[in-house]
């Protein structure tokens, strides 16, 4: 089975995208951190759709319960359970195309695997809609690495092709500020653009995300297999829509020397760093103590509103496929903070494991 993700600190997730509910099971929180559903609530407003083009119609809440783990405002080191009640589902559109296979989604592989016992509405637990438990998880994360300093950013970096310029620190933390969370807003203004004429052409359009941990110490990482980009891109590859991962300069590596490539190590405040950040703030599968970049290629959303050619599993014939209902045309900007999320989640594992976050806090 697939569906838990760590070894200390690990998120278990359950739920469908038109079931009555989806959520998480967190084991591995140490008792004793401070914790309340609006600590949760901030993290996956993030995520919630805005009114822009680029954002579905479907209007879901999003309020996060915590049933067991947390008692007078404190976890107790029990497991957590996070759970959000689906209260805006549709699933007439997916009831009309049941036997459609839709192109670029996992209808046909999921039906594979699963005999076709599988929930297909809205994609069931292949849709994006299940990132919101990641993010429930992800803000529990992020609290705890909070009390050993590290810091983690997001945002989007690239829309159809449009690409920001390079940003500075206090700009990418004010990236959610912006409906695209972008941290140029020259560059989000084109990308709004490029967004709407995709909609009125029935398409829709990817993007690239890039994340940031902060002030993560060296040595965290689990060679040979548990390396600490192996994790990461295991945990980044979960996030429905994600096609790509690289970590520092990633595949332009391929195309430096190594004397463009290397980063040289030198001493700042009494402290080993390096001039560059080539290798993203990992080494041999071990955090150097520079910050971890990581950048996430993201699909258009495969959700179009064109007609489309597929096949019939019911008839076993050719079809054409018109795709009803409430779908982003840009799915970018709602997978930035499950991509800071899914950062925050191995990170807190790794840190678990080094014993850098004890099992109660005090």
């Amino acid at each position: 089975m697939g569906n838990s993700l760590g070894k200390l600190f690990t998120m278990t997730s359950f739920g469908e995208s038109h079931g009555r509910c989806i959520g998480v099971i967190i084991d591995g929180c140490p008792a004793g951190l401070q914790l309340t559903e609006s600590d949760i609530q901030i993290e996956l407003d993030k995520r919630r759709p805005g009114t822009g083009v680029a954002s579905t119609r479907r209007a879901e809440e999003d309020r996060v319960e915590i049933l067991s783990g947390v008692f007078k405002k404190h976890t107790t080191g029990a497991p957590l359970c996070l759970l959000i009640w689906n209260k805006d589902t549709d699933s007439t559109a997916y009831e009309r195309i049941r036997n459609l296979l839709r192109p670029g989604h996992a209808d046909y592989t999921a039906a594979m695997k699963y005999g076709g016992f599988n929930d297909y509405r809205g994609g069931g637990q292949f849709s994006g809609r299940i990132t919101a438990g990641f993010v429930m998880a992800g803000a529990v994360a992020r609290k705890l690495l909070s009390t050993v300093g590290v810091e983690i950013l997001a945002h989007t970096v690239e829309i159809g092709g449009i690409k920001t310029k390079s940003m500075n620190l206090p700009a990418v933390r004010k990236a959610d500020d912006n409906p695209l969370k972008c941290a140029d807003p020259v560059t989000a203004r084109k990308m709004l653009k490029a967004i709407e004429q995709a909609r009125a052409e029935g398409d829709s359009l990817g993007g690239i995300i890039e994340g940031m941990a902060l002030n993560v110490p060296a040595g965290l990482g689990e060679p040979v297999f548990d390396t600490l980009e192996g994790d990461l891109a295991k945990a980044l590859f979960a996030i429905p829509a994600v096609k790509g991962v690289e970590f520092g300069a990633g595949f332009t590596a391929a195309r430096m020397k190594g004397s463009e490539n290397n980063d040289p190590f030198v001493i700042k405040r009494g402290k080993i760093q390096t001039v560059s950040n080539n290798a993203g703030g990992i080494l041999g599968g071990i955090s150097n103590g520079m910050p971890v970049v990581v950048r996430v290629a993201v699909k258009p959303t495969p959700s179009i509103s064109r007609t489309q050619n597929t096949v019939n599993t019911k008839t076993m014939e050719s079809a054409e496929l018109d795709i009803r209902g409430r779908h982003d045309a840009c799915i970018v900007p709602r997978a930035v903070p499950v991509v800071s999320a899914m950062m925050a989640i191995v990170l807190c594992d790794f840190a678990r494991r080094a014993q850098l976050i004890p099992e109660v806090l005090k």
